[in-house]
């Protein structure tokens, strides 16, 4: 089973194929486009951006989700341009990009699914796209160096590839779990610019998959954060090839998938904040005591979204003043005379007071690139964790940058 990354051996499930070329819509001229095909077709899932400013391509896909029931037979990426705040130019390049694929893999467009990240309000060069479409054809293959061009062409400020799979038996057969993802900055519960795609030899049905994909993007993509912002690209894509024969209706086959898919989804979201631009720190916040698993969320992300907060775990500063002030701002009514903070094994906090602890030892825990902050609210039996990071200097100097 590897759940942790590029680095160990991928389980790909049958039934797809990958590749990636360059186009020049990025200015580092790296690879820029990637296509994820399911050559016999496949079920799909997909959540999409709650932000009211949605992608052409996110507008595209929807419909085209709509129109074919739930069945894809390609997945067209563009990394360096979002096509987003581009009116409807934005939208005819989406389409023109669709049926231009859709073309190349004698497929009818409604079945193809395009997707972009990068920046915002440029009109994508829709030429370059295009004209990219007949060599990232040729180059399909099934193996995992094709999965990884397909992970490192969709990346925008990822300083790395992020990628995870497992599988499980069923009887004598196995199922395979795979995901690669984009995300470093601009990524917020919400659909926390993030781009996730997930691919499973498993036959099921659309609807049944997008059950499960909300199951599993809740404690996962939907617990993390690392600057507060929700991107307008968001996606995160399952597809379903049934190449292994088992069906999700098969006994004991629901939860080993659900198990596996929220482990494959739990480590992309992982890798995500560990990424996350400029981060020094990954902060496992654990919330506890709360009344509701979203009452805690609402607290995680007031202290996750909070400069102060985020700040001061820069410079490595037990300052928990800050997190509690945080949780007093959520919005949710708690009592500060219940409220318990830790850093790690030490208790910062004790019923909204400061509690005596060794300062120079809580410094020295927060200068570890990973540690736990836990808030024990005594409001109920809920508890939730949440990833997120530091704020350092270099997340400025990137997105004050970004565009130019």
């Amino acid at each position: 089973m590897n759940l942790h990354g590029p680095d160990e051996p991928v389980f790909l499930p049958m039934g797809f194929r990958w590749s990636a070329t360059k186009a020049g819509i990025k200015a580092s001229g790296r690879s820029d486009v990637a296509l994820a095909e399911a050559p016999l077709g496949a079920s799909a899932a997909a959540m999409f951006t709650r932000n009211r400013v949605a992608a052409a391509p996110l507008k595209v896909g929807r419909e085209h989700l709509r129109k074919s029931k739930g069945r894809v037979r390609a997945v067209l990426v563009n990394a360096g341009n979002a096509n987003c705040a581009t009116g409807a130019p934005g939208v005819l390049a989406a389409e023109q990009s669709c049926a231009a694929l859709g073309a190349a893999l004698e497929a009818a467009p409604q079945f193809i699914i395009p997707s972009s990240t990068g920046i915002i309000g440029v009109p994508l060069p829709v030429e370059k796209l295009i004209a990219a479409i007949p060599p990232v054809v040729a180059g399909r293959g099934d193996g995992v160096d094709s999965l990884k061009a397909f992970a490192t062409a969709i990346m925008t400020t990822d300083t790395r590839m992020k990628m995870a799979s497992t599988e499980f038996a069923a009887g004598r057969k196995k199922v395979c779990v795979a995901g690669v993802c984009k995300g470093s900055g601009m990524i917020h519960p919400n659909m926390a610019t993030m781009l996730v795609y997930l691919f499973t030899d498993l036959d099921a049905e659309p609807k049944q998959l997008q059950g499960e994909l909300r199951a599993a993007v809740d404690p996962t993509f939907h617990a993390i954060s690392v600057d507060g912002d929700t991107s307008t690209n968001d996606t995160v894509l399952l597809l379903a090839s049934a190449a292994s024969k088992v069906k999700l209706s098969d006994g004991g086959v629901a939860k080993k998938f659900a198990e596996a898919l929220r482990g494959v989804c739990a480590s992309l979201a992982e890798q995500i904040v560990r990424d996350g631009e400029g981060a020094q720190h990954l902060v496992r916040l654990r919330i506890a005591g709360a009344k509701s698993v979203k009452e805690a969320r609402t607290i995680a992300c007031s202290i996750a979204t909070s400069p102060l907060v985020k700040t001061a775990w820069a410079g490595c500063d037990p300052n928990w003043g800050r997190i509690l002030s945080s949780v007093g701002k959520s919005g949710v009514a708690v009592d500060p005379a219940k409220i318990d903070i830790y850093f790690g094994p030490q208790q910062v906090c004790r019923k909204g007071t400061a509690h005596p602890f060794d300062e120079k030892q809580a410094h020295e825990y927060l200068k570890q690139a990973e540690y736990e902050i836990r808030v024990e609210l005594a409001r109920g039996k809920s508890s939730l964790e949440f990833l997120t990071c530091d704020l350092s200097e270099e997340y400025v100097h990137i997105n004050a940058d970004y565009s130019t």
